[in-house]
């Protein structure tokens, strides 16, 4: 138990993603599997998990993605990530329901030679939470993206939860994990970042909206209507 607590506490460093450490692991975002999701809207799963996909490119960040027999009823893995995250690798499962069974998925973790992993699966309580409970115990720093995997019932997700603190994996939601990997505004691919917060805060986009036209105006000395 103390092991675990060293963990979970960073052996005493800060518990945040540091993204020049960090790789993304997308476990199982399948068309199939979505179909189970039932403790949240599978639009904003799928959403959440490409914006993830996007983040990682925009942070030069290792993305490995796998899926469980997709050539099977769990379906095709969403082409959007791999859209969103090119350089993303795929690896193969011989059929282990835990990504962290399968060797060549741990060969290509430690390929990455980083040690804090970010961490989506669907579905939770299985695809997410086995390899991120496996990583722990092998040494590595676990961040559990929770809106960025799905579950087939809110009980399910909350016993997960559990489980995976007891364990030392840190917990997240999408939006915390893109701030936290983009530290500061003042970038120069702000605007890009921006974009990707849009897709999990669909609304976000009208505030950029609004934004971008009250620039326009000021800009373009804009006569308002009511002055016309």
């Amino acid at each position: 138990m103390s092991n675990f607590a060293q963990v979970a506490n960073f052996n005493g460093q800060i518990p945040r993603i540091d993204p020049d450490d960090a790789a993304m692991l997308l476990i199982d975002h399948q068309s199939g599997l979505f179909q189970t999701v039932k403790d949240m809207p599978m639009t904003e799963l799928r959403s959440n998990a490409i914006t993830l996909a996007k983040v990682a490119a925009l942070a030069k960040m290792p993305v490995i993605t796998t899926a469980s027999v997709p050539q099977g009823p769990n379906g095709p893995l969403i082409p959007e990530i791999h859209e969103a995250a090119p350089h993303a690798r795929y690896v193969a499962r011989k059929g282990e329901i835990n990504a962290w069974d399968n060797p060549e998925f741990v060969a290509a973790v430690e390929a990455t030679g980083r040690k804090t992993l970010i961490i989506a699966g669907t579905i939770t309580s299985v695809c997410m939470a086995f390899p991120s409970i496996s990583a722990v115990n092998a040494g590595y720093r676990v961040f559990a993206v929770i809106d960025a995997s799905g579950t087939y019932s809110k009980m399910a997700q909350e016993i997960t939860l559990a489980r995976v603190v007891q364990a030392g994996v840190v917990p997240m939601d999408t939006a915390a994990v893109c701030s936290e990997v983009q530290r500061t505004w003042n970038r120069p691919d702000a605007a890009e970042w921006a974009a990707a917060y849009s897709h999990v805060f669909p609304h976000y986009q009208l505030l950029i909206e609004s934004y971008g036209k009250a620039q326009q105006v000021v800009r373009d000395n804009e006569v308002l209507d009511s002055q016309r």
